[in-house]
C-alpha cells in the first residue's frame, strides 16, 4: 500500500522511521538555509536531508531547533540526515570520527538520524575505516542509522560481505524516470536497503517532456507532482527543493492521487540521463 501523507514512514533495517518525502538542501546559500528550512517545516515537511558538502547544516539544526520551541514538535518528530564528505572519507577512520563530532556539534540537535557516506570515491580500507567510525557513533548514540549515497552494486557488496555491525539502512541516489538504476533498486530491496531519490525532478530539466504531457492533463497535476508520485509508487524516498512557499505546498500535494500501472510502466524509461555524477560507476579502489 503507498503512503498516503508526508509523515507516512518507511521502517529501516536499523528499527528506526524514515518519512517517505524529504527536503533537500544541496546549493542553498547559507544565508538563506535557515528560513527556508523553517518553511519547510511549517508546510509539513518532518525530513531535511544536508551534508558537509552543502555548508548549511548549523542552519538547519537552528531551523529545527527554533520550529521545536515554536511548535512544541518533539526532536523524534524531525528527520535529520548528513554525509561523511570525501575529505574526510578519504582519511579513513580517524578523520571520519572527528568529522561526526564536528557535524553534530554544528548541527546542535542531540543526535543525527541518518548518516550517509556520500559517495564511494576512496580506498577500501578508508572506506572500511569510515563505516567503522560510524559504526561507533551509532553504538554512543550519536547517530541511530548508516547508510550510503550513489554506490554501485560492487560497493555494496563489499560492505555487506565484510559483515558490518550496523547494516546501512539506506541508499540514496539520483533517480526520476530517464535514470532509474533499476538493478541498484532491487538489490536495496534484496537487502532491506530504503532507497532514497535525489534530483527526483532530474533538475527541472524534463518538466515539459513528452512522456508527461498526457499525464499532466489526465491527473489535473503538475510535472513535478507526477514525477514525486513516480518516486512515491517506486518505493523511493524522493528529496525534493525549493525555496518558494506555494512550490514546497504543492510538492506534498501528491498523496490524493496514484498513477495507474500502466502509466508508471510507460514513465520508467531505459535512458541514461545524469544531471550531476554518477559515482555509482567507480571501481572499488575509488577511480
Amino acid at each position: 500500500m503507498a503512503p498516503n501523507s508526508p509523515t507516512s514512514t518507511y521502517k529501516l533495517a536499523s528499527g528506526h522511521e524514515i518519512p517517505v518525502i524529504g527536503f533537500g538542501v544541496y546549493q542553498m546559500p547559507p544565508g538563506i538555509t535557515k528560513e527556508t528550512v523553517l518553511k519547510a517545516l511549517h508546510s509539513g515537511y518532518r525530513h531535511i536531508d544536508t551534508a558537509k558538502l552543502y555548508r548549511n547544516e548549523a542552519e538547519c539544526g537552528a531551523a529545527i531547533r527554533q520550529f521545536m520551541k515554536e511548535t512544541g514538535t518533539p526532536r523524534s518528530d524531525i528527520y535529520y540526515t548528513t554525509k561523511i564528505w570525501l575529505d574526510d572519507l578519504r582519511g579513513g577512520y580517524d578523520t571520519t570520527k572527528m568529522a561526526i563530532k564536528k557535524q553534530l556539534d554544528l548541527a546542535n540537535i542531540e543526535y543525527i538520524d541518518l548518516f550517509l557516506i556520500h559517495a564511494p570515491l576512496a580506498s577500501s580500507k578508508d572506506r572500511a575505516g569510515a563505516w567503522k567510525a560510524l559504526e561507533e557513533a551509532v553504538e554512543e548514540g550519536k547517530v541511530r542509522s548508516l547508510g550510503v549515497s550513489n554506490y554501485g552494486i560492487h560497493h555494496l557488496k563489499q560492505l555487506l560481505d565484510s559483515h558490518p555491525k550496523v547494516k546501512p539502512s539506506v541508499g540514496q541516489y539520483e533517480l526520476h524516470p530517464w535514470l532509474v538504476h533499476q538493478d541498484i533498486i532491487d538489490f536495496g530491496v534484496e537487502n532491506g536497503i530504503v532507497m532514497e531519490a535525489y534530483s527526483p525532478l532530474a533538475k527541472g530539466l524534463r518538466l515539459n517532456d513528452a512522456l508527461l504531457k498526457p499525464l499532466v492533463q489526465k491527473y489535473s497535476k503538475s510535472s513535478a507532482q507526477i514525477l514525486l508520485r513516480w518516486s512515491i509508487q517506486k518505493g523511493l524516498v524522493p528529496l525534493v527543493k525549493s525555496s518558494t512557499e506555494s512550490r514546497l505546498k504543492e510538492n506534498l500535494e501528491i498523496f490524493d492521487f496514484e498513477l495507474e500501472d500502466g502509466d508508471m510502466k510507460k514513465l520508467t524509461t531505459d535512458e541514461y540521463f545524469v544531471t550531476g555524477w554518477d559515482p555509482t560507476t567507480a571501481g572499488l579502489e575509488g577511480n
